[in-house]
Parts: structure tokens; C-alpha cells; sequence
């Protein structure tokens, strides 16, 4: 064998991915680690995807404003007064605009500038086959595909909805002005946040939820002290709507509907619509090739991101829940570590925190008790409320509770339940114990300073052997 076929090199991998998000750019920057080559197509959003456009960076932004606005008027501490009001609001927007475009430029467009082994290309790709995409009229072949082109707005087919100017949260970061009143569609995360801060903003908010209760996903505990929390706030929150039409009269969207039994009108000056999310996976060619989804047009993959097409695979919100941009980036990379490298890592969410930015904060990791029920797995909870955490009492602050779940014949955490004022920052000590097997007696042995939100987690492990009413300060 000659010398030069002995030193040949192993052909360039090259990874076509659809999108421009979270799950796209993570997949691209792995396959340049591993010395492979990316090409991105995008349409639609700018690139950043979702969340640095019209998810989680505006609306956080936003979150945090009408925060501070809200808490100025309502001091808990005696003899103290402040007032706060919304002077400009279209300095407020632009000040999130510009926010959402330096991150689009810090986080995505300035990671891959210089990169030779990643281009985009801005155009609608369609699948030729299963190595192939047609974008812009020209045909692109590699050696994988990733569909990462995430999700968009699902509109219910309400009679005369698709009549009237309704918002979703893709364009409701973009008003100009303070809408007086909003009635806002749907229950779960993105209603709940979006309708608690344009109330605190000043906007009359009438929040309509098809099921009995809001997060009907969630724990009646969480649910309804939560439902108490908004409606205090002055929001109104119907649940158990019957949608019969929507309509509009003069600068009003009116909504008609059934409410236990009985006909109802509702009227505002602006429709939110938070009903749930589809994949954007229509004209893309994957009815003809045989990939298979779901009846929202989810992609329908394995536990390693591969779609039912041989080389062909899916990552981020366009294969379904769980659609947080920190498990688009998670699937991104490894899928297309396993499309290079032939390894078969399975997506693994185990040890899965999430958050739900209302205030207070509803998070969590792991089961909760129906979930371990399901399962047959002995447990027992914690419920600690936050009216016995020094940190919550001394900070006039005690809405809500720390609930814990262990299995006893372990000592084992299996999940949390947290509904706290910055309760989110309490969830990765019990991500590192879920995960690394740390049974509760040891988590409990660690110094909590005293006066912190964190020793709720000290306190809420203390009770499952201990009455707390009983236990004095820096309890151990």
C-alpha cells in the first residue's frame, strides 16, 4: 500500500440542519466541535429561535419590570411608602427590544462568526430525501439532517377567531401602547406569566381556561393558591369555559362562552391567545418521505432524536415537550453527536428542572405524588409552608410552600414541588442530590445559613422526622 492511501483522511461529516434556534445552534457548534461541518437554513423567527426573540428573553425582561413596579406599591414593611407607575411604556419596549437584540448578536450570531465549519443560510429548506434539502432553488446534500424548526402559537378553531386582531406571545411584546384590557386564553405557563404582568402593568385581565382549574397539570395545592394569589392582584380567573364564538365590536374583541352551564359574554380591548403550541413542520416535504408526526405535527422520535426516516433526525420544541430552551440545546448537541459519531446516548430527563416565572415562582423537578403513584413507588411528602422559613418571615414574604418527596426505604429524593417567591433557586442542590444519589440525612448535614431561602430545604428534610413547630432557629 503507497504512503499517500495509508495517510488518507476520513471524509468531512456534514450536518444540514433546519432552524434557527437553541436546538439548531447547539447542534451546530457540537458537529464543528467534533470536526464535522453545519449547515443552518432558517425562515421564520430571526435566528435565536423562540426564546431570544419572543420566549424567554422579552418576556423575563418584562417579568422583572412589572415586578418592581408592582412591589414599590406594595410595601409589606410598616411605614413604608412608596408609588411606582408606568410613565412610558414604549420606553419600556424598546428597552426590551434592545435587549433581545444584543443577546441575538452576543449568544448566536457573534458564537459563529470565523467558524468555516458553519454557514447559514436564510431561506425555507425543504427534504428532497434523506439527505437532501432544497433551499432558495438550490439542492444541498450531507450526510444528516436535523429538523430543529420548534414550535408556533396553536390557534383553536373557535368560531370567528380567526376574524379578529388576537395576539400571541410573537407579536405581544410588540405593542406600542398599554392595552386597557386583555382577555387572555389558556391556563399554563405562557398565559399565566404574560397575564400577571400586564396586570401589574395597569391592563384589566380576564384570564379564560378551558379546564376546572389553571395548571391542570400540577397539584391542586399549587393551582389553587396560585389561582388565590392573581385573583388578590385584581386578575380574574374563570375556569370550566365552553368557547362558542369570538367576535368583534368596534375597537372590543368579545368572547362568547358556556361557564358551568350558563351563556356568558366577555369583552376587552385586546385577545391573548395562550391555547398550546404545534411544530412547524408543514411544506417541508416529510409527508412525501415518510417521516412520521404527531396530530399537532410533532415529530415522532426515539429516545436518541431519530426521526422513523434513517438519517434523519429531530431536536427542541418541533419534537414535543419538554420545550425549554436549556433541553432544545441539551437534545441539539446530542443528536448530533450521535449522527457523527454513531453513538446511541439516550435523551435523559431524570433530573429535570423547570420553572413557571409567575410570582411566586411555581417549580419543580421530578414526580410529584400522582406520578409517583402511577408508578407504584412508595413515597412519602414534605410540606413545608414558607410562614416557618426565618428568610420568608423576615422579608415579609411567606406566600406559598416547599414540598419534597422522598421514597423512605431509600431516603432518596424523588422530586419538589416549589411555589416561592425566587423559589426557581432552590431547585439545583435537589438536582445534584436526585442525581448523585444523596439520600436526605446527608443533604440535611450540609451548613444552610441561616436567613437564606435555601434553608427551606434544610427545614423541609428536617420534618420528615421532626414536628418543626418544635425545632428553634438554625434547626439541625
Amino acid at each position: 500500500m503507497s504512503q499517500c492511501c495509508g495517510s488518507r483522511r476520513k471524509k468531512e461529516f456534514h450536518l444540514i440542519i433546519l432552524g434557527g434556534g437553541s436546538a439548531a445552534f447547539s447542534a451546530a457548534l457540537k458537529t464543528s466541535e467534533l470536526g464535522g461541518k453545519a449547515t443552518i437554513i432558517n425562515a421564520g423567527l430571526p435566528i435565536g429561535g423562540t426564546c431570544v426573540n419572543v420566549g424567554c428573553v422579552p418576556s423575563k425582561n418584562l417579568i422583572r419590570a412589572a415586578e418592581y413596579h408592582y412591589h414599590a406599591n406594595h410595601s409589606p414593611f410598616q411605614g413604608i411608602r412608596a408609588q411606582s407607575k408606568v410613565e412610558d411604556f414604549k420606553a419600556l419596549m424598546s428597552e426590551k427590544e434592545n435587549l433581545v437584540l444584543s443577546l441575538r448578536q452576543a449568544k448566536y450570531l457573534d458564537v459563529i462568526q470565523g467558524n468555516s465549519r458553519i454557514q447559514i443560510i436564510e431561506g425555507w429548506g425543504r427534504l428532497v430525501n434523506p439527505n437532501t434539502v432544497e433551499v432558495n432553488g438550490d439542492n444541498i446534500s450531507g450526510d444528516g439532517i436535523l429538523i430543529a424548526t420548534g414550535a408556533s402559537p396553536y390557534i383553536p378553531p373557535i368560531p370567528g377567531i380567526d376574524k379578529v386582531p388576537y395576539l400571541t406571545n410573537e407579536d405581544l411584546f410588540q405593542l406600542g401602547e398599554l392595552p386597557e384590557s386583555m382577555i387572555v386564553l389558556g391556563g399554563r405557563y405562557i398565559a399565566l406569566e404574560s397575564a400577571q404582568t400586564f396586570g401589574r402593568f395597569g391592563t384589566k385581565i380576564t384570564i379564560l381556561q378551558r379546564s376546572s382549574r389553571i395548571l391542570p397539570q400540577e397539584s391542586a395545592d399549587i393551582t389553587h393558591l396560585l389561582t388565590q394569589y392573581m385573583e388578590e392582584e385584581g386578575i380574574s380567573v374563570i375556569t370550566g369555559v365552553q368557547f362558542q364564538e369570538v367576535s368583534q365590536k368596534g375597537e372590543n374583541i368579545q368572547v362568547k362562552a358556556l361557564v358551568n352551564g350558563k351563556e356568558k359574554l366577555f369583552e376587552a380591548e385586546k385577545l391573548l391567545v395562550c391555547t398550546g403550541r404545534k411544530a412547524n413542520t408543514k411544506g417541508m416535504g416529510l409527508e412525501e418521505l415518510g417521516i412520521e408526526r404527531d396530530h399537532k405535527g410533532f415529530l415522532k422520535v426515539n429516545e436518541f432524536g431519530q426521526t422513523s426516516v434513517k438519517g434523519v433526525y429531530g431536536a427542541g420544541d418541533v419534537i414535543g415537550e419538554p420545550m425549554y430552551v436549556y433541553t432544545a440545546a441539551y437534545e441539539g448537541a446530542l443528536v448530533a453527536e450521535n449522527a457523527i459519531k454513531g453513538k446511541q446516548r439516550a435523551f435523559d430527563y431524570s433530573v429535570l428542572p423547570w420553572v413557571i416565572f409567575t410570582d411566586p415562582q411555581v417549580a419543580g423537578i421530578g414526580m410529584d405524588e400522582k406520578e409517583a403513584q402511577e408508578k407504584s413507588i412508595p413515597f412519602e411528602v414534605s410540606k413545608l409552608p414558607l410562614t416557618y422559613v426565618p428568610r420568608a418571615i423576615a422579608a415579609r414574604s411567606t406566600k406559598g410552600f416547599i414540598k419534597i418527596l422522598r421514597n423512605p426505604e431509600t431516603d432518596l429524593i424523588l422530586g419538589a414541588r416549589i411555589l416561592a417567591p425566587e423559589g426557581a433557586e432552590l431547585l439545583m442542590e435537589l438536582a445534584m442530590a436526585m442525581k448523585y444519589n444523596i439520600p436526605t440525612k446527608e443533604v440535611m448535614s450540609l451548613f444552610h445559613p441561616y436567613l437564606t431561602l435555601s434553608e427551606g430545604i434544610k427545614l423541609s428534610l428536617i420534618s420528615f422526622g421532626k414536628d418543626i413547630n418544635k425545632l428553634s432557629c438554625c434547626a439541625s
